[in-house]
This record gives structure tokens, C-alpha cells and sequence, in this order.
């Protein structure tokens, strides 16, 4: 059932809405609800695809379901028809301004009431994707502070790995840290690049959900959607190697994303097209998997170009 959880007049006579839907069980009712929330950042397309499989195997499958599934697939649909990241007219990163304010401007409004229509479940999953200029494996990110209580679950959802990290994604103003506060497991998956949708990446985190489902007795699989899961390498920042450009100018890769390497390898170059020069070899660190690559050719001197999940180090 297809709800309102936010209305807001906007000038123009025109209307903000914000909306879920409440998929329920048809039979047995195991108690249990799970929120999938997507769109907060409205260049982030990878939680669209993911919602639209929810909803359409679901529905197609409601003997199967004891619970309630709640999806909110556009958090900031304002963002989502402008293309762009943050909400439009305010400019705010609406992954910063949780828990909100009913009294607040509409980011903060929308905050609010997203907040107090998920309390209660008894765990969220906040799907991003990257930005326009890093690919991104499927992974969890959560914060040291919550590890302890989340990892049990981050294990669940197919993903490629854990990181616990303390990133602007799950730190203080966002969805993920509001919810865990509040008694609500909240985690963060990252996957795939911004304003593109990556079927392979979403059909693996679908499978996953319907794992964690399964696992809290809230979904009784029958028709493939709980396959073999894989079982994530969970790492933290010292397991992580970021490389930067030292310099500026065309990032030509010569790895592939999601790739293993030794310690090395050359991941890429950097060149300058009108000297027809290399102004920087990038040479992988450390053996591990290369789950961050960029995407956009154009660098400046400190952009990151890639992230590998070195192995051998810092491991939970």
C-alpha cells in the first residue's frame, strides 16, 4: 500500500511529496519490519532499481512474506528530477541534516518525519551509490561505535565487503547514525557510480535482502531469490590503501575495477593530451582488491583514483 509521509506546499502551487510503500504479508505475520530507504542523495540511482525488484518480487510472492516491508525509494525527489546531488534551493547534503526538525526547512521537515515513520523497525538498510567519479563494489559501511551490534547483519546482504569506517555516510547527521541511536540497525550499503544503474550489483544486494529476510524469519524462500551468499571480507581504515594523483590531468586505467593486484602493478597513468606526456604512473601499493576506481577521466593533483582492500593487515 502506497503511502504519503511527507507533504510540503512548495511556491508555484506546486507540492513536495515523499512516499513509501508498505508491503505486508499475506498469511503469518512474523511481527518483524524492515525499512529500505534509497534516494537521499539524488544523483544516487542504484537504490532505484533495487526498490523496483523488491516491490515487484514481493507482490508477486505475498505468501511468502511474514512482516512488513516498508520501501522509501525517493527521499529527495527534488534532487532526483534536477540531477544533482544535494537538495535544490537549500544546496544541503541531505544526508547531513538527521534527525531534522518538524519546525525546520524542508530538508530538515523531510528528516523529521522520515525519522519517526521508521522507529520501530527492527532494521533499515540505506542503499547509496558512489558519486560520478569513483565505481564502487558492493559493500557495507559502518561505523566502529556500531560494529559491535551491525556486523552480524552487514554479513548477510551478499555484499563483497564490510568496512568499518567512520564515514560522512554513518557519521553524525546521517540516516544511518540518527536510526542507530535510536534503537533501529541501520546499515549503509555503497555500490555502483552516481546517475547510472549497475543490474549485476543490484541484483546481488537483492539477493542478500531476501537472505537477511530469510534469516529473521520474515521471508520463506521458494523461488531462487536466496542464493548461495557470499561471505564478506570485513575490514577497517588499516586494511584500506588510498592512492591520490600526485598531479593533473586524463586518468587512463590500465586495471579493472574489482580486481585483484599485487603490490606493484600499474592500475594506470595519468597523461597531459596536449604534450603527449605521463605525468604520473599509478602503481598499486600493497596486494589486496581494488574496490574503488575512478570513473571520470579528469584528476586534479589529490584526487583519489583508487581504493584496495589490501590483505594480510588489519582485519576483524
Amino acid at each position: 500500500m502506497v503511502e504519503n509521509i511527507v507533504s510540503i506546499k512548495l511556491p508555484a502551487d506546486e507540492e513536495l511529496t515523499i512516499k513509501k510503500n508498505r508491503l505486508k504479508g499475506a498469511v503469518e505475520d512474523s511481527g518483524k519490519r524492515i525499512a529500505v530507504v534509497t534516494g537521499i542523495h539524488g544523483d544516487e540511482l542504484e537504490g532505484q532499481y533495487v526498490c523496483y525488484e523488491l516491490v515487484r518480487r514481493i507482490t508477486a510472492n505475498t505468501s511468502r512474506l511474514k512482516g512488513v516491508v516498508d520501501i522509501y525509494p525517493s527521499i529527495n525527489p527534488l534532487g532526483m528530477e534536477s540531477v544533482t546531488r544535494a537538495v535544490p534551493m537549500s544546496g544541503l547534503d541531505m544526508n547531513k541534516v538527521f534527525p531534522g526538525s518538524d519546525m525546520g526547512a524542508i530538508a530538515e521537515n523531510v528528516a523529521a518525519k522520515l525519522v519517526a515513520d521508521i522507529k520501530g523497525a527492527d532494521i533499515c538498510i540505506d542503499i547509496h551509490a558512489s558519486n560520478i567519479f569513483i565505481r564502487e563494489v558492493p559493500q557495507v559501511r559502518i561505523s566502529r561505535d556500531n560494529s559491535d551490534m551491525l556486523l552480524k547483519y552487514a554479513r548477510l546482504l551478499n555484499t563483497d565487503f564490510v568496512w568499518v569506517h567512520n564515514s560522512n555516510a554513518v557519521g553524525e547527521g546521517s540516516l544511518a547514525d540518527t536510526l542507530n541511536k535510536n534503537g533501529v540497525p541501520t546499515l549503509v550499503v555503497e555500490m555502483g557510480v552516481g546517475q547510472r544503474i549497475t543490474k549485476s550489483y543490484c541484483s546481488q544486494l537483492l539477493t542478500g535482502i531476501f537472505n537477511l529476510m530469510s534469516t529473521m524469519g520474515m521471508w520463506t524462500d521458494g523461488q531462487g531469490m536466496v542464493d548461495a551468499v557470499s561471505h564478506p571480507m570485513v575490514s577497517t581504515d588499516g586494511s584500506v590503501r588510498v592512492i591520490h594523483a600526485e598531479q593533473s590531468g586524463i586518468f587512463i586505467p590500465s586495471a579493472e575495477h574489482n580486481m585483484w593486484v599485487q603490490r606493484g602493478t600499474v592500475i594506470g597513468e595519468i597523461v597531459t593530451p596536449i604534450s603527449g606526456t605521463v605525468e604520473q604512473e599509478i602503481i598499486a601499493p600493497a596486494d589486496g582488491l581494488i574496490f574503488s576506481l575512478r570513473e571520470y577521466p579528469i584528476v586534479y593533483e589529490g584526487s583519489v583514483i583508487a581504493r584496495i582492500l589490501s590483505m594480510g593487515e588489519e582485519e576483524i
